[in-house]
């Protein structure tokens, strides 16, 4: 085993849950070293072409990945290690923040073709494909960005990506309804966390009003503006914990941790469903790590 490759208690937890091999038209004998590649990939940020040979061929690791990206089967593999942590109690849900970060578009990220995608062999769009595939013009260039749902353990429980120049009070509703933990036994799925944290920028009248529908208690400063209108209207003032909301650092650790990934960031895939999946990947990797 080589440094970065998934331990034989990880690969015990993930093996369960990827697509079975052996079938007709699978290429793709072992799946661990196929993971191991993409880890490897995903950790260092090398291209396709300049992986190690004791991964056999770049395309034999490359393909499984886009394919895996395309059909959704990342997503389903991130359900599935979610449903175990939770079974084992390794999820806190006494705190679930909310934040963003803005990730640098190499070069090689853009020229995507206009035609829409495929999933290979199937008449559709990939899963995650975005006609805009994700990225935005700024100051700095293309870039784009992750919104994500961090729990108390440092760890991603959703995420969503768009164009760097969206901002992040639109995006709560999108990610909140991706929060859906599945139970090993009977019972539906767990979509509301004890309490939610998230800065400024999330604070609007929309999202405030989707919270309180959803009957979800959470910390989320108001601005000066705000509060100001509120104020002349005759408004209440929103209620505000300073002790509580000192954890939402704890979905700013979960993004340094992510971006621990140099694939992730930096992005590299010119493909909005291919970067999706490369981030699906690095979460699923730090929830092995738990």
């Amino acid at each position: 085993m080589e440094r970065g490759d998934l331990t034989d208690d990880q690969w015990a937890r993930l093996c369960p849950h990827l697509p079975k091999s052996g079938q007709r038209g699978g290429r793709w004998a072992s799946h661990r070293r196929v993971i191991n590649g993409i880890l490897f990939r995903q950790r260092t940020g090398v291209p396709w072409r300049d992986l190690p040979a004791r991964f056999g061929k770049w395309k034999a690791v490359y393909e499984p990945h886009r394919r895996w990206s395309a059909d959704g089967t990342w997503d389903t593999v991130f359900a599935a290690v979610l449903a175990d942590a939770d079974a084992e109690g390794r999820i806190d849900w006494s705190m679930v923040s909310v934040d963003s970060t803005s990730c640098r578009a190499h070069q090689l990220a853009a020229g995507a073709r206009r035609r829409p995608p495929r999933v290979p062999g199937k008449r559709r769009t990939p899963r995650q494909h975005r006609p805009d595939e994700g990225l935005g013009r700024s100051r700095g260039g293309l870039t784009c960005k992750i919104h994500l749902a961090g729990e108390g353990g440092r760890r991603p429980l959703a995420l969503l990506i768009t164009p760097g120049q969206w901002g992040d009070a639109p995006q709560l509703i999108p990610v909140m309804e991706r929060i859906r933990v599945g139970r090993l036994g009977r019972g539906r799925p767990r979509t509301r966390p004890d309490h939610l944290g998230g800065d400024k920028a999330y604070s609007s009248r929309r999202n405030r009003r989707y919270l309180r529908r959803r009957q979800i208690k959470h910390t989320i400063p108001e601005p000066g503006n705000q509060r100001a209108n509120r104020k002349r209207r005759g408004g209440r003032p929103t209620g505000f914990d300073k002790t509580i909301y000192k954890r939402r650092n704890e979905v700013e650790r979960t993004i340094n941790a992510l971006k621990n990934f140099r694939a992730v960031a930096t992005r590299f895939d010119k493909r909005a469903y291919v970067f999706q999946g490369t981030v699906t990947v690095a979460a699923i990797r730090l929830w092995l790590r738990g």
